[in-house]
């Protein structure tokens, strides 16, 4: 086990061996891309090459977590913010794509944990301007200033909970915790969107709603048994691990039935067709079948895929 699973149960041994650089190792590897193509010409876009590094300091310099990772453990991911328009001096409409992967054991392999695009992110900036995240006061004195780290640290809170949720059950309900809480002290404006329930179905009040809701613990279950009993354990053996992937997204399948359209189950089989027709490619034909039977009802986009490629 390669992970801060194994990492905390030596974490006396650990703490005495690390280097000081190590034991400052943050959470994250994240690289922030910002783009203003669609910014008119008028507005000085060397303010978002600063709020790029601004935000890219702000992700990989804070410590999120009390764990101690070690520099290779860092979570890589990327985070895409895609200014669409100018709604008045200094506030910006975007769209943000929010990418995070995990490595997947003894492998290169990197299976995503999150591939999503969030399309209601607006926020005010000045060049400059301080760019933190205070979870205790998640609003700010200026609503449009304090929603965009808000969302930021919302999406690395939902990573690293997802994170956790993969390497142990129930792992990452702190995490989820607390973007729950982001979600629940919000920046309010009318120019605001994304945290409440009226707000849309996919979006960040949704996500987090169902990642807490004690209804659908069954989840946790899920990331668990997909990742770490199923992903993780194909070096050792392959077979007993594509059941044991595939038992997980009969679980999946199961509450789908029960909560049909639910954001957490389209947000986990979304863009992961081609890992699945991987995963069972060269299962035994009992198995592959059942995985027909199952992908084709949880990713029906995909589903004439599945049945060609999984025959």
């Amino acid at each position: 086990m390669q992970h801060r699973v194994k990492a905390m149960l030596f974490c006396c041994l650990l703490l005495t061996m690390a280097q000081p650089a190590m034991l400052q190792a943050q959470e994250l590897q994240a690289k922030v891309t910002v783009i203003a193509q669609r910014v008119p010409s008028t507005v000085n876009k060397n303010i978002f090459n600063t709020l790029q590094t601004q935000l890219t300091n702000l992700l990989n310099s804070r410590k999120w977590t009390n764990d101690t990772y070690q520099p290779t453990e860092r979570i890589q991911c990327n985070f895409l913010l895609n200014i669409a328009n100018v709604v008045s001096t200094d506030v910006y409409q975007a769209s943000l794509t929010v990418q995070a992967a995990r490595p997947v054991f003894s492998s290169s392999y990197q299976s995503a944990l999150i591939n999503f695009q969030d399309p209601d992110v607006t926020f005010k900036y000045v060049e400059y301007q301080p760019v933190d995240f205070n979870e205790n006061q998640v609003q700010g004195t200026d609503a449009l200033s304090a929603n965009l780290t808000a969302v930021f640290a919302y999406y690395v809170n939902m990573i690293l909970g997802l994170d956790y949720d993969s390497y142990a059950p129930k792992g990452g309900v702190p995490w989820f915790t607390k973007a729950q809480t982001i979600v629940n002290n919000a920046p309010e404006d009318r120019n605001i969107a994304g945290w409440k329930s009226f707000d849309g179905v996919r979006n960040r009040y949704w996500l987090a709603n169902n990642v807490m809701n004690a209804r659908y613990n069954i989840i946790h279950d899920v990331f668990y048994g997909y990742y770490r009993a199923g992903l993780d354990s194909m070096y050792a053996n392959d077979a007993t691990a594509r059941v044991s992937a595939l038992d997980a997204l009969s679980k999946l399948q199961a509450f789908n039935q029960e909560n049909p359209s639910t954001m957490i189950e389209q947000f986990f089989v979304q863009n992961r067709s081609t890992e699945f027709i991987g995963l069972f490619k060269t299962a035994d034909p009992s198995v592959k079948a059942r995985a027909v039977n199952i992908l084709s009802q949880l990713d029906v986009s995909n589903a004439g895929n599945y049945q060609n490629q999984l025959r």
